[in-house]
């Protein structure tokens, strides 16, 4: 299967999906959201397949949401693409399959939502991260629902409130990411720990992944997709959006600090 918006290779026992929306820097819009659910439907549905790897083309492995859809979406009141991806990170969190994800470039808001549901990270030294919603005007209420379950109550109190720029060492600190490596490095990692993965028993890798998961991600995802909607088409949330595609800062920042 390959679309315009997503890759999918699959061969002894692991599918890649590859994110390939280079235009926007594989921003979370609504086609690349459906590409990657359908794609990983199939991944789980195909018994040859025994791992799941997400990764991406170019140099960002995800920009967050699709914020000129979603500033679309705005006049005719459609659905928000945060809406889908709740049910994406859902089924992702709920695989019976394990998941290796690939991160060689920065990772923003919504993607660092798909890195959360994975249960190996392997990142390069030169990947950088942001929990960049509150300063557009919104929270990361929908990728909060792995995140929270990924990294310490500090650590997501300091990155979801500052909204800062954090880098590998950091990401793999708090547990966001399982190993750092060089950049020219991953593709290699990633291959060993698939190999290692391909070991295990496939009912066995199911049940060990249960044991991990908890089952009350997918209703708290529906809450929190509720909550994330009201949050972008909020007063703030078009101010921030607007002011992030026109290139300024938005109005609740002081003069001073312009």
């Amino acid at each position: 299967m390959t679309s315009a918006h997503l890759r999918v290779e699959a061969g002894d026992g692991v599918a890649t999906l590859t994110l390939d929306s280079p235009h926007n820097r594989n921003a979370l819009s609504t086609a690349l959201i459906g590409a990657l659910s359908e794609g990983f439907a199939a991944a789980v549905a195909d018994p040859a397949v025994r791992v799941i790897v997400l990764s991406h083309t170019g140099p960002v492995f995800c920009a967050g949401a699709d914020l000129k859809e979603t500033a679309a979406a705005f006049d005719g009141d459609g659905t928000l693409p945060v809406v889908p991806l709740a049910d994406l990170l859902a089924s992702l969190w709920e695989s019976p399959k394990p998941i290796v994800a690939r991160v060689g470039g920065a990772a923003r808001a919504g993607g660092i939502g798909l890195i959360a549901t994975a249960d190996i990270v392997v990142c390069a030294d030169t990947a950088t991260f942001a929990f960049s919603e509150v300063r557009l005007g919104v929270i990361p209420a929908v990728i909060s629902v792995p995140v929270r379950r990924r990294i310490s109550a500090r650590a997501a109190a300091e990155l979801f409130l500052t909204g800062d720029v954090f880098d590998a060492a950091r990401a793999a600190e708090i547990g966001l990411v399982t190993r750092v490596v060089g950049a020219d490095d991953v593709d290699t990692v990633v291959d060993r720990y698939c190999e290692s993965l391909i070991k295990g028993a496939p009912a066995a890798l199911g049940g060990a992944r249960a044991l991990l998961q908890d089952v009350t991600v997918r209703d708290e995802l529906a809450r929190m997709a509720d909550a994330s909607d009201h949050y972008f088409r909020s007063d703030e949330g078009r101010e921030g959006i607007q002011a992030h595609r026109e290139k300024r800062p938005p109005h609740w920042i002081p003069a001073s600090r312009r």
